[in-house]
């Protein structure tokens, strides 16, 4: 089995790290390298960072974080927000990204996905999906969960598995910031039809919520914001817990 990875996510706006509940009600949570060098050192297995309004206010990602981040930070990080083109790509990786996270552009332009991949390598290409259910229904979201698409959120999985993206990262807009669970259902149905890793999003509020999301939501990573940033859990505890588990985590 491979390892599954913990993931602290960073939510960046104007040039600090913020959380809110069900993509609302922002508050500041602390400088984003500090904080990143803080999870590396506590044993994160990766970082993602995005830049949580660059699409809905049409902006790039500014690069000079990503500078900043990759000369403190010794693990992978993934960077995601207003990347449109290959030339943010290209500017993010020379930059120090390990990867980047598209959304809004990947859902408008599909071959976008077919550009990353071809240009830079599967492992480059993080799909992020946001979706929120309603009636039993998935419904992929634009800009941040401002704008409903009308896509299915395993419909557009599974293409953008198809079109060679490397990683699935799905966050459940129900459940962000609620801390009452992963969608695990929903994961573990994304896993049976993806032929990609899967990282699980939003809902993080307990140890036992991460062991849930790797042994019932069948995912490859769980990703969390506020329980770390907070100091909720401590991520050595929590890998900890996972092992005596029998969870397979890196060390």
């Amino acid at each position: 089995m491979l390892a599954k990875r913990i993931i602290p996510c960073l939510d960046i706006k104007d040039g600090m790290t913020v959380k809110g509940t069900n993509f609302v009600n922002l508050r500041q949570a602390g400088d984003p390298v500090a904080l990143g060098k803080a999870y590396s050192a506590q044993g994160a297995d990766e970082l993602v960072y995005l830049d949580i309004t660059a699409s809905n206010e049409g902006r790039k990602t500014f690069t000079e974080l990503v500078g900043r981040i990759a000369r403190e930070i010794s693990i992978p990080f993934t960077v995601g927000g207003g990347i449109n083109e290959l030339a943010d790509v290209d500017r993010l990786l020379n930059a120090g990204a390990d990867k980047v996270s598209i959304n809004s552009a990947a859902l408008r332009r599909p071959d976008l996905i077919d550009e990353i991949v071809s240009h830079f390598g599967s492992q480059v290409c993080v799909v992020a999906i946001d979706a929120r259910e309603t009636d039993g229904d998935w419904e992929c979201y634009l800009n941040g969960g401002r704008v409903p698409t009308g896509r299915n959120l395993f419909d557009w999985a599974h293409e953008a598995n198809e079109r060679g993206a490397g990683e699935i990262l799905f966050t459940s807009m129900n459940h962000d910031g609620t801390k009452n669970g992963f969608a695990n259902a929903a994961l573990r149905q994304l896993s049976a039809a993806l032929t990609i890793p899967l990282i699980a999003s939003g809902g993080a509020g307990t140890k036992q919520h991460f062991l849930d999301t790797f042994t019932e939501g069948h995912s490859d990573a769980a990703l969390a914001a506020s329980v770390f940033h907070f100091g909720e859990i401590p991520i050595p505890e929590l890998k900890q817990y996972l092992s005596d588990h029998g969870v397979s985590i890196r060390r």
